[in-house]
């Protein structure tokens, strides 16, 4: 999890482009200094002059959000049918593995794999320089518009042409650094190439002692306490052989952004596996059936949030339905999207499947197991053929793109006592346990939503509690983001690592993140002893 809120649920529109307008002079790249010290340290006149810089370079390519054609609440009816493209013939965006970087390195086509290059190219010195992750990301999404094509992860940037993943671990002018570390892990920054150079040495008293055992300790950099954990925990992450097995199956895939979910929550790296496997297969084939995954296990442990990071990151269309307040097969055709985003158009689920007709959407179904059993039976056609008619005599809807995932807090009991079961449950979960756990879930899914909803499902996927170095990243995270930023600044270091280590003590496996962000902010007061 990346913070405490999930990403929002309106219909996404693809990011503006990246247009660099300004030439690049050679005293815009000697501003962050010419020595190796200097390189370390972005001084609050560089950040200013690049955020500048980034602010005149870029041109928004507003697109227009989906449109929907109203009908009456009390009517099924489907809009016309509207000429859309397919959204599998759009160019997929630029991610490189840590695994193809290993073997490619980070150097242009044409240099050696030890050489650098002797032009590190500015646009994701600049994006990084403007403390913004969001710029980040366009930049390794689309480019900055020179006709050298789009910047890559592991680009050498600044005067001392580090990898930008270093370059930014290295400066302490950034106060989004840990957003802008998972934005280039995410597409496919190599962990390796952050590690520092044999001369330096690492230490050890300015580690925090209770993660001392993180294979990525020896990436020591001037962080706050919090960013200490957070960071050496999502490098950790990224360069395990787990990461390098799914990054090889997904290179190909039409769902291959989603690799990046590793960097949007913390924790339940098994469930991501499968789930990677399922799409992987899918995209391999021509299915009549859409893709259908159920989320389930106990509240607070990122369902909600991994359910909405499919939208977010493949920059698509979702629609997130209320399960709670349905009470017939009508009405969950008839539900408007849980959308906190203002921009949004209102419209119906059916609404959203015909303005989405042949395109890749999301339709989240939250909280699933807590509407009447009936309400679902009107998803058995869809999720099986791939099509769906509302009334007798209206047309029918293609829905094979949709991705339908539903979240749920079935079988909390069962995936809580199969964990204390285990041996190391303060550890991540085996290959073997997480296949043996899913069996036993899937009986119990059954026997509440019933065989014919649940044969159509492709996936069940358990959501288990957090092992201690998840949930010392998660309260990590929360003390950096608290509300009560004002108060953390005044917290020294030893208080900062007191607030994390305590509110493990507090952690409910049942309530999963949240009691840990409740105990984080009591303790922040606590801690300032008001």
């Amino acid at each position: 999890m990346s913070g405490t809120q999930g990403p929002k649920s309106a219909p996404l529109t693809r990011p503006p482009t990246w247009e660099k307008k300004d030439s690049v002079k050679s005293g815009s790249v000697q501003s962050f200094g010419t020595s190796r010290s200097a390189s370390r340290r972005l001084s609050r006149t560089a950040i200013s002059e690049t955020r500048e810089r980034v602010r005149r370079s870029q041109t928004p390519n507003q697109l227009s959000p989906v449109t929907s054609q109203h009908s009456s609440v009390t009517s099924l009816s489907v809009p016309p049918r509207a000429h859309t493209g397919s959204s599998e013939n759009a160019s997929a965006p630029r991610y490189a593995s840590p695994s193809s970087a290993h073997s490619q390195g980070a150097s242009p086509a044409g240099t050696s794999h030890h050489s650098r290059p002797n032009t590190p190219r500015p646009a994701l010195l600049f994006a990084i320089a403007s403390d913004d992750p969001t710029q980040v990301g366009r930049v390794l999404e689309h480019g900055d518009g020179d006709a050298k094509g789009a910047s890559n992860a592991n680009d050498a940037i600044g005067p001392q042409a580090q990898s930008a993943l270093e370059f930014t671990l290295e400066n302490e002018g950034l106060k989004n650094k840990l957003g802008i570390v998972k934005k280039l892990l995410g597409y496919g920054a190599d962990p390796s190439k952050a590690k520092l150079n044999d001369s330096k040495t690492i230490d050890e008293a300015a580690l925090d002692p209770a993660t001392k055992y993180v294979s990525f300790c020896d990436i020591v950099f001037v962080f706050i306490c919090q960013c200490h954990v957070k960071s050496r925990y999502y490098l950790d992450r990224a360069d395990t052989a787990t990461t390098r097995r799914i990054d090889a199956l997904m290179e190909r895939s039409v769902f291959r952004p989603l690799v990046r979910m590793r960097y949007g929550i913390i924790g339940q790296d098994r469930a991501l596996e499968q789930l990677f496997r399922v799409l992987s297969i899918h995209s391999e084939k021509i299915s009549k059936s859409p893709v259908v995954v159920f989320l389930c296990g106990p509240s607070g442990h990122g369902k909600s949030m991994l359910a909405h990071q499919f939208g977010l990151l493949l920059e698509v269309s979702i629609h997130t339905v209320n399960m709670t307040t349905l009470r017939s097969a009508d009405d969950i055709w008839r539900s408007y999207s849980i959308s906190s985003d203002e921009d949004a158009t209102p419209c119906t689920l059916v609404e959203f499947l015909a303005n989405n007709e042949g395109k890749r959407c999301v339709v989240v179904l939250d909280e699933i197991e807590k509407t009447e059993r009936k309400a679902l039976w009107s998803l058995l056609v869809p999720w099986e053929l791939g099509r769906c008619t509302f009334e007798a005599n209206s047309r029918t809807i293609d829905v094979r793109n949709v991705i339908w995932v539903g979240t749920s807090n079935i079988g909390n009991d069962l995936v809580l006592d199969y964990h204390k079961s285990l041996q190391r449950p303060e550890e991540t979960l085996s290959r073997n346990e997480y296949v043996e756990l899913m069996g036993t879930l899937r009986p119990h899914v059954s026997d509440q939503l019933g065989a014919s909803v649940l044969s159509r499902v492709s996936a069940i996927l358990p959501f288990v509690p957090f092992t201690t170095a998840e949930k010392r990243a998660l309260a990590s995270e929360f003390l950096q983001e608290s509300a009560a930023e004002h108060l953390v600044q005044g917290l020294s270091r030893e208080q900062r690592e007191k607030v994390v280590e305590d509110s493990l003590k507090d952690f409910v496996p049942s309530e999963g993140a949240r009691s840990l962000y409740r105990a984080v902010s009591n303790l922040i007061i606590d801690a300032m002893d008001l």
